[in-house]
């Protein structure tokens, strides 16, 4: 029998790690290739994570609620296959052993004023006090005060000099009160300028001077007797948390152009009705925006990029996302790879297909992942313009506004005329680290121009 290692499967390139919600199957459970093994979440989606071979569940190495780094073993699957082999070869060799092999001796509570380094590999061959828990790369440590604190945060406090006292005291916004980079950021801003704890101590002193649990930050708002009070659901407030870290990372600059785009309703009223009939697909407006969108991609390039740190990362496909809402009022942005490759029905099919599995929750984790580009119909709800957030870690999100029947100065051999046109707005939000008012308004005009270049007579789909 073989020893096949089921990992937490890469989630998007913004994502380290991901929550367990729930195991579908248990130890002792078989499987068959592709059954779902467990559900999980990240800040952009929740997925179910499958099989990858026929055989029985022998370990189950994270308990549900546990958040758990990307590439980690969650599983292990007995199977009647070959040489004991990893569900992905996406696993380095130097992956971190998994969170059940660090846990098989109890953690001792961390007394204030310890780091966040790890401890000796070796202990001493004399009996010696018991050391602070801590987070290997992989795991999750529960510390003094019952939180638990993800891989990243324990590697941002050690880098950071933190004390666990210190890290005890920062707010969490997370499921359960938890820690996250966001919060992490944060307080490192505020500690840089000697930021005020609840407890009336400064950072610098806060090593010294512990608290039971995290103080509480006064909102300043208040109730009537009539008001009703919402609890955030987990996604919202995942979502919440990823657009707050977008305005923090990177300055927003939104530019806004009239496109005329009558052709492209008269040719798309005219043609729907076959085109459902020939193909089995509803031809709406979001495949020729995106295919616009593609086109202007690979005339400006520098937009399909990302920043790390200092460095620009130039991303040689163009994978187009597309934010769709859900029935629950939130949003997903499923993820269109290498747009430029398909047609306007290969478009279709893509689009319909997503957006119809994002609204039943049937999205795979891959088909959210990866994106370089974003789309946003704001026009979808009724409103002319927006001005979109950017979903990191792309440089540059693109919304489209309701098409409305305007008058419009047209320009003919014959002169000038006012006539009524379908019109509608799009304003596209750039990264001003990366993206200047000449590429970022060069870019949208761009797009506008192929647009109402749209041949009316097409007839390739």
């Amino acid at each position: 029998m073989a020893q096949v290692e089921l990992i937490m499967p890469k989630m998007g390139e913004s994502i380290i790690e991901a929550t367990i919600l729930n195991w579908v199957k248990q130890v002792g459970d078989t499987v068959e290739v592709d059954d779902t093994v467990l559900e999980i979440a990240t800040d952009k989606v929740d997925s179910e994570v499958p099989a990858p071979v026929a055989g029985t569940i022998t370990k189950i190495l994270h308990e549900v609620d546990a958040t758990v780094a990307i590439g980690e073993v969650i599983a292990i699957i007995e199977t009647e296959a070959g040489a004991e082999v990893s569900a992905s070869p996406a696993v380095k060799k130097d992956s971190p052993e998994p969170a059940a092999k660090t846990a098989e001796k109890p953690a001792s509570a961390a007394p204030s004023g310890t780091t966040g380094h790890p401890p000796a590999a070796k202990p001493s061959a004399s009996p010696a006090p018991a050391k602070p828990a801590t987070a290997t790369a992989g795991a999750i440590s529960k510390e003094s005060n019952g939180r638990f604190y993800s891989p990243l945060v324990r590697q941002m406090a050690a880098k950071e000099g933190i004390s666990q006292a210190e890290l005890d005291q920062i707010p969490g916004t997370g499921k359960d009160g938890r820690v996250n980079k966001s919060d992490m950021q944060a307080y490192l801003r505020r500690r840089d300028n000697s930021f005020i704890t609840g407890n009336g101590a400064t950072a610098a002193q806060a090593t010294t001077a512990p608290t039971s649990k995290p103080q509480p930050q006064p909102t300043g708002a208040t109730w009537t007797g009539n008001t009703e009070i919402i609890e955030m659901d987990r996604m919202r407030k995942l979502i919440a948390e990823h657009m707050v870290n977008s305005k923090r990372t990177s300055p927003h600059v939104t530019s806004f152009i009239e496109v005329d785009v009558t052709d492209i309703v008269n040719w798309r009223n005219g043609v729907k009705k076959k085109f459902q009939e020939q193909h089995g697909e509803k031809i709406t407006f979001t495949p020729i925006f995106i295919e616009a969108v593609a086109k202007a991609i690979k005339d400006f390039p520098m937009i399909n990029v990302s920043v790390d740190g200092d460095k620009i990362i130039k991303k040689p496909n163009i994978n187009v996302g597309m934010a769709a809402a859900l029935p629950s009022g939130n949003l997903i942005v499923p993820v269109i790879k290498n747009a430029d490759q398909l047609n306007l029905l290969g478009l279709s099919r893509a689009v319909n297909d997503l957006a119809g599995r994002a609204r039943a929750n049937g999205l795979k984790p891959h088909e959210i992942q990866d994106g370089t580009f974003t789309l946003t119909n704001v026009g979808t709800f009724g409103n002319v313009m927006g001005t979109p957030i950017i979903n990191q870690p792309q440089v540059a999100i693109l919304a489209v506004g309701a098409i409305r029947k305007k008058p419009a100065v047209m320009e003919t051999e014959y002169g000038d005329l006012i006539a009524v046109r379908q019109m509608m707005y799009m304003s596209l939000s750039y990264d001003h680290r990366v993206v200047d008012g000449a590429l970022g308004g060069s870019f949208l005009r761009r797009i506008g121009d192929y647009l109402e270049a749209f041949d009316k007579n097409r007839s390739d789909v």
